[in-house]
């Protein structure tokens, strides 16, 4: 005998539960076609991992943590997130815009509350996937995406003129102070040898890269300077020893008393994290054929990469989106590529620590300095600010708090400046106009008295809260007349203030014995006036509400004109 399954709404809540489980979760046909030609994918993978190690160790040095940090992150978090991600090209690890909210972590808890910051950043992020967040970034206006990657790209830029101009010691809260205090500190004791190295490995990728895009000029330009540092025994910083290996998992970052106050940071990571990942994944949908990934999905492979990267003393990870486009220009095809990449980075780790001490540091700084100016795309910046004055407005303050605080703060100052001026057009764009009565079929004596008596408006657009009052000054001048008409079918949208605001200016003109009466009200708008008790003020019974204009017409011919002339046109129902 089987046992009786359950029934009822626990039954429903745990189907829907597992539901949301399994679609969150990797599934075998996504490997298929990797199975049975991989080749495609593994040559991708190669690339990509080439132009990510010099990217790994200079974000993680950038971090704070160091360059070791940098490529756990990009081999931990990058497997974990190739296997569990939304998106079949995504490639994660380390990024600038990570590193800058970063830095003033580090300065203020440490490397351990770095750690915490990111696994508790983890939780959250799953926490989002499974609340269904992800699929609020297509609601993310362009010029707020345009306006925080320039803004990313300076901050990237400034973070690494210490680096490049060799200043170990450069002071400042902020980036652009370092950068700034790096400057002064080079002018009074300048050298040319650091700038000069920072500046041809830039170089080298830009050029490179613009006639060459399918080879790393990246990583060559890095080997070529180790090179040249190592032959002619050049006095510069190096990245220094690195451990041969990943260290054991760990929690031992993790103190009780410390968590309370490292909450707010990690929610800056988690935001951060998942609006990164969740752009480069659109990036990548529009560069490949077809393709298209699951938001709340990536958002939960995100939060198991940052969940895992800590343990192993790895920095919060996002989608990375250069090294993305990366790996959908060389042509990859499934989730393999990414994970091949992550391989690569660890064979590195093992096989290859020692090469990686040697690397000179002003090289990294040349090679973030070249990603900056890849990152920037000027087409787009310049269509914006050909679009609107308000588009314009929202990328240039989100650039500049970008640069000038923090990215979180960026975004949530970009999308408001973007919410107020659209709010600001959807309230322009309503509008109230007086109308002409249909009198087609009325005498000809009729129709001076209804124009004198009668009066009808039509109210277009949305009646919400920032267009409202100036509705209420247009209709509150009305004179002189016996019935007001209010044709609503062009409504678009009403709010809890647009039907106060409605139901004021009702009470206001049957104080001057003006009638009014509502035609072609849709349903759902009528909700919000019952609700606020629009139809109460003299009218309990709604006679006052019409389903069509002519009804609304003829039953004011019933009000004004000597009942002799009135014929009854009740039952008309013309448009």
């Amino acid at each position: 005998m089987t046992e009786p399954t359950p029934t009822g709404p626990a039954e429903s809540a745990l189907v829907r539960a597992a539901r949301s489980v399994a679609a969150l979760l990797p599934r075998w046909g996504e490997w298929t076609p990797a199975s049975g030609a991989p080749g495609a994918d593994l040559l991708a993978g190669l690339i990509v991992a080439l132009v990510a190690l010099p990217l790994a160790l200079g974000f993680g040095i950038s971090s704070g943590l160091g360059a070791a940090a940098g490529l756990t992150t990009a081999v931990i978090a990058g497997a974990v997130a190739a296997v569990f991600g939304g998106s079949r090209f995504q490639v994660s690890g380390p990024t600038g815009a990570m590193t800058v909210v970063l830095v003033p972590i580090v300065g203020q808890y440490g490397p351990t509350g770095v750690l915490a910051v990111g696994l508790i950043a983890g939780l959250v992020l799953v926490v989002l996937a499974f609340a269904g967040v992800g699929r609020a970034v297509r609601y993310m206006p362009a010029p707020v995406i345009e306006g925080f990657t320039a803004g990313i790209a300076v901050v990237i830029a400034l973070q690494q003129f210490p680096a490049a101009l060799g200043i170990a010691d450069a002071a400042g809260e902020k980036v652009w102070q370092s950068a700034a205090d790096a400057v002064h500190q080079f002018a009074q004791k300048p050298s040319l040898l650091t700038p000069a190295t920072a500046l041809a490995v830039a170089v080298v990728i830009l050029v490179g890269g613009r006639y060459l895009p399918r080879i790393p000029f990246s990583l060559i330009a890095v080997a070529a300077a180790t090179l040249i540092a190592q032959l002619f025994h050049l006095d510069i910083a190096r990245i220094g020893a690195i451990p041969a290996g990943f260290a054991a998992p760990t929690l031992s970052f993790l103190h009780v008393g410390e968590l309370t106050s490292l909450i707010a940071p990690a929610l800056a990571v988690a935001a951060l994290a998942a609006l990164e990942s969740l752009l480069s994944a659109t990036a990548a949908d529009s560069m490949a054929v077809g393709a298209r990934h699951n938001p709340d999905r990536e958002l939960f492979g995100q939060g198991l990469a940052n969940i895992a990267a800590p343990l192993f003393g790895g920095v919060p990870a996002t989608g990375a989106i250069a090294r993305t486009a990366v790996n959908v220009r060389s042509g990859a095809r499934t989730r393999l590529a990414a994970l091949t990449h992550a391989v690569i980075l660890a064979a590195i780790v093992y096989l290859a620590a020692g090469l990686v001490a040697q690397i000179p540091l002003a090289a990294l700084a040349g090679v973030l300095l070249a990603t900056t100016v890849r990152m920037v795309e000027t087409a787009s910046i310049l269509a914006i600010t050909r679009a609107t004055r308000a588009d314009t407005i929202v990328m240039v303050a989100t650039f500049l708090v970008t640069v000038v605080f923090d990215l979180v703060t960026a975004v949530a100052v970009g999308v408001g400046f973007a919410a107020v001026l659209a709010l600001r057009a959807v309230a322009k764009s309503a509008r109230i106009e007086q109308v002409p009565l249909d009198t087609d079929d009325h005498l000809a004596e009729e129709h001076d008295l209804l124009r004198e008596h009668i009066v009808a408006y039509r109210i277009d657009g949305a009646l919400f809260f920032a267009a409202a009052h100036r509705f209420l000054l247009e209709l509150a001048d009305v004179s002189d007349v016996k019935v007001v008409i209010l044709r609503m079918s062009r409504i678009t949208t009403i709010d809890a203030t647009g039907a106060i605001v409605l139901k004021d200016v009702i009470t206001k003109l049957e104080h001057r014995h003006i009638t009014v009466l509502i035609s072609g009200a849709k349903p759902e708008h009528l909700r919000p006036l019952e609700a606020l008790g629009v139809f109460t003020t003299t009218d309990s019974e709604q006679r006052h509400l019409f389903d069509t204009t002519p009804r609304a017409i003829a039953y004011a011919r019933m009000l004004v004109l000597p009942e002799h002339h009135y014929t009854s046109t009740m039952n008309e129902d013309r448009p």
